[in-house]
C-alpha cells in the first residue's frame, strides 16, 4: 500500500478524473460519427431465426436491423487516449500530457494489449453476424469462442507468471497465498469466465455496460488505493468512454454493444481483477455476470440431461422478457443490484490492505 498525502493525493486524483473525462467527451463527438458509418453501410444484428430460441426471437425481432459492434467506441477511444498522450508526452515533455499518460509497462501495457486483442477477435465475430458466416449464419459457435477466450486468456496468463513472475493470490482479510504455478489456469479460468459472462449478459439494451462499469469503478478505487495511478486512469478512460456509450445505448439503443465491445471489456475486467490482486471479489462486482451465466449453464444441463427448461429462456434476462417485464425494468433493476453488491465487494476487497491517507 502507497500513501499519497496533500496535494499529491489530490493530484492523482485529478489525473484519473481528468481522463475518465477526456474520454467521455471524445466518445461522445466521435459516437454520432461511428453510428453514421454503422447506419449508412448497414452494419446490423441479425436474429436467429433457425427454429431453436423461439422466445428469443419473438422478443427481439424488432431489433433487426440495428447497428451492431458499437463497443469499437470503447476500446477504440481507450486505444486512442493511450497512444496520443504517451506520443505528446514523450515529443512535448509538457506537464499537462505527461500527467494525463497512463501507458505504463507494469500496470497498463498488458490490460491494453489484451483489450485490443479480445476487441479484433469479437469485431471477426460481429461481422461474420452481420454477413451470415458461421453455423447457422450467427458467426463463431460456442466452442470457438471459448476457444478464442482460452487463447486471450494464456497470452495473458504467461506474462503474468513468466514475465511479471507473479505466483501469489491476495484473500481478503488473511493475507497473500503462493499458489506457484497454480497462478497460470487461475489466470485464465478468471479471463474466460468474465469474457463469458459479460458476452452472455450484453443481450438487452444497457445491461453489461451499466454492470460493468460500477465493478471497472471498484477495481479503479483498489488500483488507485495501491497506488496504481496509470492502471487507475486506465479503468477512469474506460468509465469515461463507457458513459458516453451507454447515453446512446439505453432503450431504444441507438446501436449495440457487440461482440467487440462485451469481449474487450470481459477480458479488460478479468485482467485489472488479477492485475490489483482481487479477484476474490469478482463473485460481489460482478454478481450480475455471474447469475447470468449460470443460469445459461443451468438451462443447457438440464436441457441435455433431463429435455426440460427450467427458464423460460436463457439468459436470465430473457426469462424475465418472457415473463412480461419490460426492457428497462429489468436494466434498471439489475443495475440496482450490481450497484449494491460493488459497493459490498468494495469493502471486501479493502479487507486487510491497511490504511489509505491523504
Amino acid at each position: 500500500m502507497i500513501p499519497f498525502e496533500g496535494s499529491y493525493g489530490v493530484y492523482e486524483i485529478v489525473r484519473v478524473f481528468g481522463i475518465a473525462s477526456i474520454s467521455f467527451a471524445v466518445a461522445m463527438a466521435l459516437t454520432p460519427l461511428l453510428t453514421h458509418y454503422l447506419y449508412k453501410y448497414k452494419i446490423g444484428k441479425q436474429i436467429r431465426a433457425d427454429g431453436d430460441t423461439p422466445v428469443f426471437t419473438a422478443l427481439h425481432e424488432k431489433k433487426r436491423g440495428t447497428p451492431t459492434m458499437g463497443g469499437i467506441i470503447i476500446w477504440g477511444v481507450v486505444l486512442i487516449l493511450a497512444l496520443l498522450f504517451s506520443l505528446l508526452s514523450s515529443l512535448t515533455h509538457f506537464s499537462i500530457f505527461e500527467s494525463l499518460d497512463f501507458l505504463n509497462r507494469s500496470e497498463t501495457f498488458l490490460p491494453i494489449g489484451l483489450m485490443v486483442l479480445a476487441a479484433i477477435v469479437g469485431m471477426l465475430d460481429d461481422m461474420m453476424g452481420v454477413f451470415r458466416i458461421g453455423p447457422k449464419g450467427g458467426g463463431l459457435s460456442m466452442k470457438d469462442r471459448m476457444l478464442l477466450y482460452l487463447f486471450v486468456a494464456v497470452v495473458g496468463a504467461y506474462w503474468f507468471y513468466f514475465r511479471l513472475g507473479w505466483d501469489t493470490v491476495h484473500i481478503p482479510a488473511f493475507g497473500d497465498l503462493t499458489i506457484g504455478i497454480w497462478y497460470i489456469p487461475l489466470f485464465i479460468f478468471i479471463i474466460v469466465a468474465t469474457s463469458f459472462s459479460l458476452n452472455e449478459t450484453d443481450g438487452l439494451d444497457g445491461l453489461a455496460g451499466g454492470v460493468v462499469l460500477p465493478a471497472l469503478a471498484v477495481f479503479a478505487a483498489i488500483a488507485f488505493m495501491q497506488g496504481k495511478t496509470e492502471l487507475a486512469m486506465f479503468c477512469g478512460a474506460i468509465i469515461g468512454a463507457l458513459l458516453a456509450f451507454l447515453w446512446f445505448n439505453i432503450p431504444p439503443a441507438r446501436f449495440f454493444m457487440g461482440d467487440t465491445g462485451s469481449m474487450a471489456l470481459g477480458v479488460t475486467l478479468g485482467t485489472v481483477a488479477m492485475l490489483t490482486d482481487s479477484f476474490l471479489i469478482l463473485p460481489f462486482v460482478g454478481f450480475i455476470l455471474v447469475i447470468e451465466s449460470l443460469s445459461v449453464i443451468i438451462q443447457l444441463t438440464s436441457k441435455k440431461f433431463r429435455h426440460k427448461k427450467v427458464f423460460l429462456s436463457a439468459p436470465i434476462h430473457h426469462h424475465f422478457e418472457a415473463k412480461g417485464w419490460s426492457e428497462s425494468k429489468i436494466v434498471m433493476r439489475f443495475w440496482v443490484i450490481s450497484y449494491f453488491m460493488c459497493a459490498v465487494g468494495l469493502v471486501i476487497g479493502l479487507l486487510g490492505r491497511g490504511v489509505y491517507t491523504f
